[in-house]
């Protein structure tokens, strides 16, 4: 009889046991997946953020931020409700999908809400040389994927020119010779290189193309202002 009692007492217990085994181990699988979906649902609300596509008001075009960092796709919102100047033109890159409005100076808000003709160099439909600027995590990522021979799109009222790629080459900040003058229309597109870097990048990634339809009739020209030519442009830390 007591051997019985014995018996039952261990068997109860170890039901017990088990059953508090069990438990946890539901718990921790239930728990578990749980931690898992959230997170996963966390990351796609944060991927929606950052990249679902909002149409710039200044063309009605849809920008594209799938390689643009988070933090330059709130400064770009940001930037619509601040600087509601017109652009100058647009800037069109076929291959990389970009559209991009340009304004002139390349202080901060202005490279965050597009691209910046860079002060002292040939102004929009001159025969010249026309420096614009842009973040490298912003509207400008896609030039690492451009090469010699690519197409470039500069649109301005009643009239689209074409450039085709001709150069590319990273620099130091102090390096202003890719700024020269030219005979005839050109474009030197400027980032910051290394594009993934953290922090301030210390070079400059540049790309140079000439016009294909060049014109004269339709292009001033204008002494070049060297003096005031900037390549230095600011970027803020990541």
């Amino acid at each position: 009889m007591r051997t019985r009692r014995i018996e039952g007492v261990l068997l109860g217990t170890g039901l017990t046991l088990l059953a508090v085994w069990g438990g946890a181990w539901i718990h921790r699988t239930v728990s578990s997946r749980t931690a898992v979906k959230r997170f996963e649902a966390d990351q796609a609300r944060s991927s929606g953020v950052n990249s679902a596509p909002v149409n710039d008001p200044a063309f009605g075009s849809r920008v594209e931020f799938t390689l643009w960092s988070a933090k330059r796709v709130e400064a770009y919102k940001d930037s619509l409700v601040q600087k509601v100047d017109r652009p100058l033109a647009l800037l069109r890159i076929p291959k990389i999908h970009l559209e991009a409005p340009i304004f002139n100076d390349t202080d901060d808000l202005t490279l965050n809400r597009g691209v910046g003709r860079i002060l002292g160099t040939a102004q929009v439909g001159e025969a010249g040389n026309l420096g614009i600027a842009g973040h490298r995590d912003g509207f400008f990522r896609g030039l690492k994927d451009l090469a010699p021979g690519d197409k470039i799109e500069l649109v301005r009222i009643g009239r689209s020119d074409t450039y085709v790629v001709e150069k590319i080459q990273i620099v130091n900040p102090e390096d202003l010779s890719v700024l020269n003058p030219t005979p005839v229309p050109s474009l030197t597109l400027v980032t910051c290189f290394p594009f993934y870097y953290v922090g301030s990048a210390p070079q400059r990634y540049i790309v140079q193309a000439s016009i294909v339809n060049f014109d004269q009739s339709h292009h001033e020209v204008r002494p070049f202002e060297s003096a005031t030519a900037r390549i230095n442009t600011k970027e803020n830390k990541k």
